[in-house]
């Protein structure tokens, strides 16, 4: 198993991807797009794809469970036709989906920025590459870690983190 990077958004075999959707934000999507059109499964998936524009497609073990979860809620229905089921809104889902409309709207723009961060679009090539000569720093002095690098180098990106969230400071002007 490799060391864990956090500026590495691939995850390695056997290990999960950055987590694109807050607790109950699929069952909200799921419903919302089953209010638009009935689908099977594997329908909805290639759907959210379409939606983070291939960056990021949910797993049938994430879907399913779901699908099943609405199901037993009564949210929605899934009707048998041949190998699949194909799966409609109920009203008692179109109820909550209106009671959950702010909800919804939350999901949609947790997507777009989701979307960004997975392709990237959010940092200028200085940035990534900057990202990259850390990477690159951090993997140089792997399996050598004593106890004091280990809390220098913590410090120093714990602050440089605490630097970047902050934003600009006032003082600093850009160079013209």
């Amino acid at each position: 198993m490799r060391d864990h990077d956090p500026f590495d958004r691939r995850p390695a075999r056997g290990e999960r991807g950055p987590r694109v959707f807050a607790p109950g934000d699929l069952k909200l999507l799921l419903l919302a797009m089953l209010a638009e059109q009935a689908g099977h499964g594997y329908d909805l998936i290639r759907q959210i794809e379409a939606l983070f524009d291939g960056s990021y497609s949910p797993s049938p073990g994430v879907i399913y469970p779901t699908l099943n979860f609405l199901e037993e809620a009564e949210l929605i229905s899934g009707q048998v036709q041949g190998s699949k089921r194909l799966y409609a809104i109920t009203d008692a889902g179109r109820t909550a989906l209106t009671e959950q409309a702010v909800a919804v709207d939350g999901v949609r723009i947790r997507i777009e920025i989701s979307k960004r961060a997975l392709r990237g679009h959010d940092r200028p090539p200085e940035i990534h590459e900057a990202v990259g000569n850390l990477r690159h720093a951090l993997h140089m002095n792997s399996g050598r870690w004593s106890s004091a690098e280990i809390e220098r180098v913590r410090n120093l990106l714990n602050d440089t983190a605490k630097a970047i969230a902050a934003g600009p400071a006032d003082s600093v002007t850009e160079n013209t």
